[in-house]
């Protein structure tokens, strides 16, 4: 990067002192809105509640293109794992097969709690940087007949990559098999619905593109998947299709949700519709990764990606192979300037990743950019003798 152009980043004003920019896959950073709906407290049991639950639900289902009563919405307390687990052991009987398509941290949980609820599964490993191909599912599917179902991972933000979600359910919609997929960070930013994806299940959590606070995820599913989940649940707790049931019949959550966390989901929907919906929020995040990748290349990072696989949500850089460069001392460089980031979470090579998300824009990405040059000033490392 040259003088006059880090110069730019200089001019731009630093982030308010105080709370961090959180440039992460989430928990990440929430608008003043948000934050000011949680200061009052709720009734769990309350009527006034169970209607904020029962409209959170509704906008989902919307959000999915769901017109009819042949999907639902169950929201379930905890993290977006609670509620992996929880579908998964609805939608897969327990003589079921799934195929996981893997090729990431959360492609790799799927299979340990696949483990936990005894359920029989085959990998397709694809490592860190290669997405999985339509026709190696096809070819799966035909050698493996016993399959039931596939998961997918549509980001897997351990690397950033986003992976071909509608052409795969194109293929396993031709074999007749459940498709299961994790939308964790993608859904409310990157287009999913039912007329566009054959799929029978979508999971995805509060604190992520919809940009509420964490305390519970929610899973879209074919109502005749649930209504035959009954007795599969091999935990208490994590029972979707009881969760359902109490819901429908009482409006309440089973037991305590997550008051505050409910509330200013809904906040947050309001402002998700206002934005645009959908292509609102992907043409702001989108930009904020261009931005972004723009800046750090220019700075002399280099992309564990290629462009093509590169996410809206969240990018992976290498770490730059100075010696002088330590993740600790650049993660406390910059947190000291108001931005937090993410380790790597590669099996092989060294990086960190700076999401996309969360109640930021691109003059925010600059302030970032000024902030990565200056840490790296401090830690001595001048990039221009640096690999990666």
């Amino acid at each position: 990067m040259t003088k006059a152009e880090l110069s730019t980043y200089r001019a731009l004003e630093a982030p308010a002192l105080g709370e961090p920019y959180l440039l992460t896959p989430g928990p990440l950073t929430t608008s003043k809105a948000t934050k000011e709906s949680m200061l009052r407290d709720w009734g769990s049991w309350d009527k006034a509640f169970n209607e904020v639950t029962m409209e959170v639900r509704k906008r989902l289902l919307a959000m999915a293109g769901v017109k009819d009563d042949s999907f639902t919405c169950v929201p379930l307390q905890g993290s977006g794992s609670y509620s992996v687990e929880a579908a998964l052991a609805a939608a897969i009987p327990r003589d079921g097969k799934a195929l996981v398509l893997m090729n990431g941290a959360y492609g790799q949980r799927a299979t340990k709690t696949l483990e936990y609820l005894g359920r029989a599964f085959l990998t397709l490993d694809k490592g860190d940087y290669l997405p999985p191909q339509p026709e190696e599912v096809d070819k799966l599917l035909k050698a493996n007949p016993d399959l039931t179902h596939v998961f997918l991972v549509h980001c897997e933000t351990s690397s950033g990559i986003l992976n071909p979600l509608h052409e795969i359910s194109k293929v396993v919609q031709a074999h007749g098999k459940g498709l299961i997929i994790d939308a964790m960070s993608t859904f409310g930013a990157v287009p999913l619905t039912i007329q566009e994806i054959a799929f029978d299940v979508m999971v995805s959590s509060a604190n992520k593109c919809i940009e509420g606070i964490p305390g519970f995820g929610f899973v879209i599913i074919r109502r005749s998947v649930l209504e035959a989940a009954k007795g599969r649940a091999n935990s208490l707790s994590l029972d979707l299709h009881e969760q359902w049931v109490y819901m429908e019949k009482t409006g309440q959550w089973r037991f305590t949700p997550p008051t505050h966390s409910v509330v200013a989901f809904l906040k947050a929907l309001e402002q998700h519709e206002a934005e645009g919906g959908v292509q609102g929020r992907l043409t702001r995040y989108t930009r904020n990764r261009d931005v972004l990748v723009a800046g750090m290349r220019r700075l002399g990072f280099k992309t564990l990606l290629e462009d093509q696989w590169l996410s809206p949500i969240i990018t992976t850089f290498f770490s730059p192979e100075h010696p002088n460069f330590e993740f600790k001392r650049f993660y406390d460089e910059l947190k000291s300037r108001n931005f937090i980031i993410y380790p790597g979470k590669l099996t092989v090579a060294e990086s960190f990743r700076i999401g996309c998300i969360g109640q930021i824009d691109e003059y925010v990405i600059h302030q970032l950019l000024r902030a990565i040059a200056d840490s790296l000033a401090a830690m001595r490392i001048d990039m221009s003798h640096a690999t990666a």
